[in-house]
């Protein structure tokens, strides 16, 4: 795949299907509770209130990696791969040109489906960082999880977190065309732990044939404000969501990098109990 210009482009082979597997990351308010959640509606209503951000030292490259979770952060068998293996995972299933025909109003909703694609073909979710950036991958039989903290101080992550608040509504169900193949998409919204300044969950999965099969690859999706920096978490495959993984790398994820904006250094015995 010809490299996008300034962009990470990820290319991954499936021992189900070729070509297939993962990318990248989510949002909502926050009330502190394990599971909490809030409508994109709700979302985009505290938003207008922008929290203040959280302690704020400026996010390194140093700091950036030092908040990057481990093994031991995240459920079951996930093993770590190296970062170059990890800089070059992609899926072939998320590219394609949204039918602009699905929706209602039209170029609007189109541009954001379309936005969301592109986005976890990319790994910038939020948009891309206008500071530090660190990434690591996790790879568990034939699911991937891509692990991000970046910082957008010049770019207000708030932003792309509203418009991830409204991808359920406005992109709960369109088709993408891609080399005559048609694929049917679907976005729902999921819960997150209440940690951050902010936060928003989606599931995405993505239905179609590659390599002459019929597949679906789900996509656990996640996104956390620690105030302008933030962390992304997506992963998934053809076997199914990690939707477990997923909060539990929000879980910890989010606290690694509360203690390196404050000067701490991650605890490496990570515990549920803040």
């Amino acid at each position: 795949m010809t490299r996008r210009p300034r962009r990470l482009v990820r290319v991954l082979s499936s021992a189900l299907a070729a070509g297939t597997l993962l990318a990248t990351a989510a949002c909502s308010d926050d009330d502190g509770e394990d599971g909490a959640r809030v409508s994109g509606v709700a979302a985009s209503q505290v938003a207008g209130k922008r929290q203040t951000p959280s302690p704020t030292a400026t996010l390194t490259t140093d700091g950036a990696r030092a908040a990057l979770i481990t093994e031991a952060d995240i459920e079951d068998d996930w093993t770590q791969v190296k970062d170059t293996e990890a800089d070059n995972w992609h899926d072939s299933l998320l590219i394609g040109r949204v039918d602009v025909s699905d929706f209602l109003s039209a170029k609007a909703q189109a541009a954001d489906c379309q936005r969301l694609l592109d986005s976890l073909f990319d790994d910038d979710l939020l948009g891309r960082p206008s500071g530090a950036s660190e990434l690591r991958g996790f790879e568990q039989g034939d699911s991937r999880l891509l692990y991000q903290v970046a910082s957008y101080e010049r770019t207000d992550p708030q932003d792309s977190l509203n418009w991830m608040a409204n991808l359920p509504e406005e992109c709960d169900e369109f088709t993408v065309t891609d080399d005559g193949e048609q694929r049917t998409v679907q976005v729902v919204e999921s819960a997150l732990p209440g940690v951050g300044d902010a936060r928003e969950g989606l599931r995405v999965t993505v239905r179609g044939r590659t390599g002459g099969a019929e597949v679906t690859l789900t996509l656990d999706v996640a996104a956390v404000r620690v105030g302008d920096d933030a962390i992304t978490v997506t992963a998934g495959g053809l076997d199914g969501g990690e939707s477990d993984s997923v909060q539990q790398a929000v879980r910890l994820g989010t606290q690694r990098l509360k203690d390196v904006l404050a000067g701490k250094t991650p605890s490496p015995n990570p515990s549920e109990v803040e």
